[in-house]
């Protein structure tokens, strides 16, 4: 695993609000989503970050969790499970519609079209 193109998921838990904007604003992470608020009134989010900008988060009232060594591995895998094509469309189905062919250059009456 190559560490230059490595791409982590890590939740990010600030302990109050003033902090994680002081965060957001000078570390500006790849944030995966929206912030979320703990029983203990700390906000978190997920963050995709190289593992050096992981390293350089942390730091007072913030802690920073590993959660996907290999995000991109992760998301990659994932798209193996996706199917291709319309799968409600029945195989033998002719597409429908107002559309002309390109390939007509006039139309019933020989009139061409503009």
């Amino acid at each position: 695993m190559s560490h230059e193109h490595t791409i982590l998921r890590v939740r990010v838990t600030a302990k109050d609000p003033d902090t994680l904007r002081a965060l957001l604003r000078d570390a500006r992470p790849d944030v995966g989503g929206r912030v979320g608020r703990d029983e203990n009134g700390s906000l978190g989010f997920d963050a995709y970050v190289s593992p050096e900008k992981a390293r350089s988060l942390p730091r007072e009232g913030v802690t920073v969790t590993t959660l996907d060594s290999d995000a991109t591995a992760t998301g990659r895998a994932r798209q193996t499970e996706v199917g291709e094509g319309d799968r409600f469309a029945p195989a033998d189905a002719v597409p429908q519609g107002l559309a002309r062919k390109a390939k007509d250059t006039t139309d019933e009456k020989g009139t061409p079209y503009a």
